[in-house]
C-alpha cells in the first residue's frame, strides 16, 4: 500500500513532475515575453524620454547599440552621426541616454564649479578599473578621489617635474641619433609611448620602466594599451560580464581567452608595483603613490585593489593618449632654441604663438583624446532649446564631432572648443602633464633632427 502510493505520486508517475516542469517553463517564457513587450511599450510611450527624437528601435532596446558597437565592432559612433542627420541636434540614442551634437552646449553638459555631474554607471567598466577616480559614478565620491590626485597634476607640480621630462626627452634623442644615417624606419607611435610611459611610471612609483632604452622601445607594451581601449565598447555594453570575469583567477581567464595574455600581465605588473609601494618603509618619496599611501584618505581608499585601478588609469591614460598626439607632428622650433642642442623651458615654449596653436589646437584636435562618448548625469533639469531634459538623464557629446565641425575650425573658435581633454569637474586630470610633454618633447626632437614621413 505504502509502495503503491509512492509510485502513484512520486518518481513512478511520469506525468506528475514533467507536467509541472512544462507548466513552469511555459509560464516563465510567457512571463518573460509579456515583460519584454510591456517594457518596450513603456519605453516608447510612457518613459520620461519618450517624446524626444530618435529611432524607435534605439529607444526600445539596448540591443540596437549592442549590434553596432559589439557585433559591428565600434560602429555606433557613425550610427549616431546618421541619427543626427535625420533627427537633428538632440537624439535619444538608447532607452536611457541622449546625445547632443552642438559645440555651444558642451560646457553645460560637462560643467564645472558647483554644478554636480555624475558619470553614467553603465560606463564605470569602460576602462576596466571601476573604483578609480576616472570611473567613479557619484559626484561626491569622485570629488574625494580626484581631490587626492589634483595636487600632483597642478601646474606647479608639473613644473617641478620638468627636469624628469627633459631627461627622458634627451634619452629619446640619443636613441634617435643612433638611427641617423642607417636608413632604418622608426615607429614614432612606439617611440613616443616609451617616452610618456617612462615619465608617468617614474612619477607614479619613483622609477621608470626604462622602455626608451629597449631595442624596439618595448613595442609590445603598446598592445595591452590598445586592447584596453579597443575593448571599451564591449565592457561598456555588457558590464556584468566584466564584473564576472574579474572574479575569476587570471590563470582561468587566460585559458578561456589566451589573447588577453599581454593585458593581464600588464595589469599584474601594476598590482605588484602598487603592493610594493604599500609594503615599503614609510619614508617620504616624491611620487604619486607614496603620497597617496601616506595621505589622510580612509583605509578603503588606500586599499591595494583600488589603488591598482587608479594606477591602471594613470599609466594607461598618461602614456598612450599623449604619445598618439606627439606622433602627429613634424615641426621645427628655432625662436627660443638657437641651436639644435639648446634647451628651452616649458614656460618659454608656451610663449611661441605658432608652436602653441599647433600643439594646443591642431595636434590636440586631430588626436581627439577619447573618441567614444562619455555621458554625464546632471542633478538638475537641463534646458536645450525647446527640450527640457530630466535630471539624471545620461547626456553626452562625442569629441570627434566637435573636433571635425567645419563651423568651428577657425583658430579663434577651435581653441575655445578644444574638448579632447573633456571639461568641467571631471576633465582630464593630466592636462598639464600632457602639455608639458608635448611642448618639451616636440621642441627637443624636432629642433635636433630633420624628419621625413
Amino acid at each position: 500500500m505504502h509502495a503503491s502510493r509512492l509510485s502513484a505520486t512520486g518518481r513512478g508517475d511520469p506525468l506528475g513532475d514533467g507536467a509541472l516542469r512544462d507548466s513552469l517553463c511555459s509560464g516563465a517564457v510567457t512571463g518573460a515575453v509579456a515583460y519584454g513587450i510591456a517594457l518596450v511599450i513603456y519605453r516608447l510611450y510612457f518613459h520620461p524620454l519618450a517624446k524626444f527624437p530618435g529611432p524607435k528601435a534605439a529607444a526600445a532596446t539596448e540591443w540596437y547599440e549592442i549590434w553596432f558597437d559589439v557585433v559591428e565592432w565600434g560602429q555606433f559612433i557613425w550610427e549616431i552621426e546618421r541619427m543626427h542627420e535625420e533627427y537633428g541636434p538632440i537624439v535619444r540614442i538608447n532607452p536611457e541616454e541622449h546625445h547632443i551634437k552642438d559645440p555651444d552646449f558642451y560646457d553645460e553638459i560637462y560643467a564645472s564649479g558647483a554644478k554636480k555631474r555624475d558619470k553614467y554607471v553603465r560606463w564605470t567598466m569602460m576602462a576596466g578599473a571601476p573604483v578609480s577616480a576616472f570611473s567613479t559614478p557619484e559626484h561626491h565620491i569622485h570629488r574625494t578621489r580626484r581631490g587626492a590626485l589634483n595636487p600632483f597634476f597642478a601646474r606647479r607640480s608639473i613644473v617641478k617635474l620638468e627636469p624628469t621630462i627633459r631627461k627622458k626627452v634627451d634619452m629619446l634623442c640619443e636613441r634617435f641619433a643612433q638611427f641617423v644615417g642607417t636608413g632604418e624606419v622608426v615607429r614614432l607611435d612606439v617611440a613616443f609611448m616609451s617616452l610618456t610611459m617612462d615619465v608617468i611610471t617614474e612619477y607614479c612609483y619613483g622609477y621608470s620602466y626604462n622602455y626608451i632604452s629597449e631595442p624596439n622601445f618595448k613595442a609590445e607594451c603598446k598592445e595591452p594599451m590598445s586592447t584596453l581601449f579597443e575593448q571599451a565598447a564591449f565592457r561598456r555594453t555588457v558590464p556584468w560580464f566584466v564584473g564576472l570575469m574579474q572574479r575569476f583567477q587570471d590563470s582561468l581567464v587566460l585559458k578561456m581567452m589566451p589573447a588577453m595574455g599581454l593585458l593581464i600581465n600588464w595589469q599584474q605588473d601594476i598590482k605588484r608595483e602598487v603592493k610594493a609601494v604599500l609594503a615599503a618603509p614609510q619614508e617620504q618619496k616624491d611620487t604619486i603613490f607614496h603620497h597617496l599611501r601616506d595621505s589622510n584618505l580612509g583605509a578603503s581608499e588606500k586599499d591595494a585593489h583600488r589603488l591598482a585601478d587608479e594606477a591602471e588609469i594613470l599609466v594607461g591614460a598618461g602614456s598612450k593618449t599623449t604619445a598618439k598626439t606627439l606622433a602627429f607632428y613634424i615641426i621645427v622650433v628655432k625662436g627660443v632654441m638657437a641651436t639644435s642642442t639648446s634647451v628651452a623651458t616649458w614656460t618659454a615654449l608656451e610663449q611661441l604663438p605658432y608652436f602653441t596653436v599647433c600643439s594646443r589646437s591642431e595636434g590636440i584636435r586631430l588626436s581627439y583624446g577619447i573618441t567614444t562618448r562619455s555621458p554625464r548625469r546632471a542633478h538638475e533639469v537641463l534646458q536645450y532649446k525647446q527640450w527640457a531634459i530630466p535630471a539624471l538623464t545620461p547626456i553626452s557629446e562625442i569629441t570627434y564631432f566637435i573636433s571635425m565641425d567645419p563651423n568651428i575650425l577657425q583658430i579663434q573658435r577651435s581653441l575655445i572648443h578644444i574638448t579632447s581633454f573633456s571639461k568641467g569637474t571631471r576633465g582630464c586630470l593630466g592636462i598639464n602633464l600632457a602639455y608639458a610633454e608635448l611642448h618639451l618633447g616636440l621642441a627637443g626632437l624636432f629642433r635636433r633632427f630633420d624628419w621625413e614621413l
